[in-house]
């Protein structure tokens, strides 16, 4: 038995969503598409680690580069 939504139908539709919602994907957004799009635990674990936690070392590293410049 085939299911109702192709495989990645979701996650495609939730980053879709996203985007359509400023594009700044937080722990919260990513929390409510998870919730809207009934994300499975793979794909809000893919958000999370793509657009969450890779944007926020990336402002540490920016932050702090610029901290050390006098």
């Amino acid at each position: 038995m085939r299911p109702l939504i192709p495989e990645g139908e979701a996650l495609r539709r939730a980053l879709l969503w996203i985007a359509d919602h400023g594009g700044h994907c937080t722990l919260k957004t990513v929390g409510q598409a998870s919730l809207l799009f009934d994300l499975t635990p793979r794909d809000e674990e893919f958000l999370l680690r793509q657009f969450v936690h890779h944007r926020g070392a990336s402002s540490d590293a920016s932050l702090s580069g610029q901290q050390r410049t006098p």
